[in-house]
């Protein structure tokens, strides 16, 4: 505990330092721009501005490896299927973070979708998507670099079959001339849309990148197949890391072979129950359930757990509109692309988990 106190005592004697340090440059900068830094509106700004910058380059002195490493769990994953068994693509979206431009120096906002396939049955805790991805935020940036930084982070971390990353950036896009100023068509906002995750897309991995892509509502083609579907049976659980809640809806469909017939709504939400009423983990639960419904149904099967995790709204994390996606497979909806991508576009994209 005194080594704690120690490492977090020099720590903040490190950012005192560095505060102070900025402070002096920012009056320099206002004085040339022939402000008053004695005014009283400005005279504090010097130390807000070298708050603000310390606060949003802090990831220069934290590591995503360390991490990673501090949160891999052994799960085992799906006896039959693809993805190394541990029940597919895990995908967390909609992780809201702020950025500094390094061209710049101005922030830029972007939403970050990170999707990965487990592998030697271990899967990261959810949180640390977001935290990792907040390691290389808190530096300046530009879009490109930043999604490729966080995708091979956690592709050595993990080890995963593939990884990628998708962010949503804007930027506030400055006019250059004073006739742009007043121009009624001069956007505000810059938008860019940039990916990364290579290894992701290559060979065996080409059908799981298709699925995150339409997982993200982004088009994909696919060839209508009927399926029986249920969607939205809603369900509760409780975190087995960090004895908190999550809670969502689940999503099923299936093929039925000959011999076999359609399982009834109220018995496909008893399942989800029966599995939901215990210490878990969302990647788990999601193979568990297809797991139980395979048999009964010839094998075809796939199940998305869509949820919010109470974990990632608290702890320092405070990703409020953030929601993870897990997807297991089985029977021919691991080998065909077109019938999973069908269920995926199926999938309503208003759900409003707050009320289940």
């Amino acid at each position: 505990m005194g080594h704690f106190s120690e490492n977090g005592l020099h720590c903040e004697l490190m950012r005192e330092d560095k505060i102070t340090s900025i402070q002096f440059p920012v009056k320099v900068l206002l004085m040339g721009l022939g402000e008053d830094i004695n005014r009283e509106g400005i005279i504090k700004t010097p130390l807000r501005v070298a708050k603000a910058l310390c606060e949003g380059t802090k990831g220069y002195w934290q590591s995503a490896k360390e991490i990673v490493e501090g949160a891999l769990f052994p799960e085992d994953g799906t006896k039959i299927g693809h993805a190394g068994g541990v029940g597919g693509l895990v995908i967390v979206r909609n992780l809201d973070f702020y950025s500094y431009c390094e061209s710049c120096m101005l922030p830029f906002f972007f939403k970050c979708h990170v999707g990965y396939v487990p592998s030697s049955q271990r899967v990261l805790g959810l949180s640390k998507l977001s935290r990792v991805t907040n390691v290389f935020a808190k530096r300046f940036q530009e879009p490109h670099r930043l999604a490729d930084e966080v995708c091979s982070a956690l592709h050595q971390g993990i080890n995963p079959e593939g990884v990628a990353v998708v962010l949503q950036c804007s930027h506030i896009n400055l006019p250059e001339t004073e006739s742009n100023i007043l121009d009624s068509k001069h956007k505000g906002l810059n938008e860019i849309l940039v990916s990364s995750g290579s290894v992701f897309l290559k060979t065996k991995m080409q059908a799981c990148g298709m699925t995150f892509l339409a997982f993200l509502n982004l088009e994909v083609s696919f060839n209508d197949k009927e399926v029986y579907l249920e969607f939205n049976l809603p369900f509760w659980s409780q975190c087995e890391h960090h004895l908190l809640p999550f809670y969502g809806v689940v999503h099923i469909g299936y093929f039925i072979y000959k011999g076999f017939h359609p399982i009834q709504k109220s018995i496909l939400q008893s399942i989800v129950h029966f599995y939901g009423v215990k210490l878990q983990v969302q990647e788990r639960l999601t193979k568990q359930i297809a797991e139980t419904i395979s048999p009964l149904i010839g094998g075809n099967v796939i199940v998305v757990v869509e949820a919010s995790h109470t974990c990632m709204m608290s702890r320092g994390i405070e990703k409020f509109g953030s929601n993870t996606a897990t997807i297991a497979v089985l029977g021919c909806f691991s080998t065909d692309l077109a019938a999973r991508t069908s269920f995926l576009e199926s999938i309503p994209r208003v759900i409003s988990l707050e009320e289940h």
